[in-house]
């Protein structure tokens, strides 16, 4: 049998090094940071300290997290990037006052997701880059009050199908994943630039075609010297109105 391989022993926190390392934010929540200080395990003594609204464990050493994470009662903010983490604990869909959690960075894969993650009603980012995911689970088309999701560089070899479920999704991070080439946008006659629609001359009806080609002959009369009928305004050679409505806006233009 080969050797077990010893688990990094980490740097020891203390309850007074963990009180010394709580601060308050510019909003006036109480930060417990812990970033960056070679932690392997989840210290017990941060138990007595669970009524911190945030809580910083990024950037260290831990391969697991317990199930007491559940105490953090009143934990919004919830950072651990840059970890070794291959799972999350059940406990974490009791943490329901979550609105922001950071897991980018770590080993999770699929099944190191648990179901409880999609009880998280609250959550507005989700941080899932840079891990393992080659599938996204469907639990988490649960998470209604998502604004942000970052799945980049993982193993995903195409886009979750839950993401048009999410009304309030805004934000979504898919690069640097084996996905396959996006299909080009249709074509269309109508496009809008800068809160105009400019339409080519064989998307118009007959009328509109009419009512364009008088105008071109004003603007070559005027160009050729002869005096322009200041009633109608100087276009650039796209129609304009497209409809009537815009018609009407622009006898209101003029």
């Amino acid at each position: 049998m080969g050797k077990k391989v010893a688990e990094p022993k980490g740097r020891k926190v203390t309850l007074k090094m963990a009180k010394a390392a709580v601060k308050l934010t510019v909003d006036g929540k109480r930060r417990l940071d812990l970033s960056n200080m070679g932690i392997a395990s989840f210290p017990k003594c941060l138990l007595q300290l669970s009524d911190v609204e945030e809580l910083d464990l990024s950037r260290n050493l831990l391969r697991k997290l317990p199930e007491t994470l559940t105490h953090f009662a009143n934990l919004r903010w919830l950072d651990l990037h840059s970890n070794q983490l291959e799972s999350l604990p059940h406990a974490i869909g009791r943490l329901q006052g979550l609105r922001t959690l950071n897991l980018s960075n770590n080993r999770l894969s699929p099944a190191g997701l648990p179901p409880e993650l999609g009880l998280l009603a609250g959550l507005r980012s989700l941080n899932l880059g840079l891990n393992r995911l080659d599938a996204v689970p469907p639990f988490l088309s649960a998470l209604r009050e998502l604004r942000e999701l970052g799945l980049f560089s993982n193993q995903l070899s195409q886009g979750p199908s839950f993401l048009r479920l999410l009304p309030k999704l805004t934000k979504v991070n898919l690069a640097d994943n084996p996905l396959p080439p996006a299909s080009p946008p249709p074509l269309d006659t109508i496009r809008r630039v800068e809160g105009l629609y400019l339409v080519r001359g064989d998307g118009l009806c007959h009328l509109c075609q009419q009512r364009c080609q008088h105008q071109r002959q004003r603007l070559d009369s005027w160009a050729s010297g002869k005096t322009p009928d200041q009633r109608w305004p100087l276009f650039t050679g796209l129609l304009l109105s497209p409809n009537s409505v815009a018609r009407q806006d622009q006898e209101i233009w003029r």
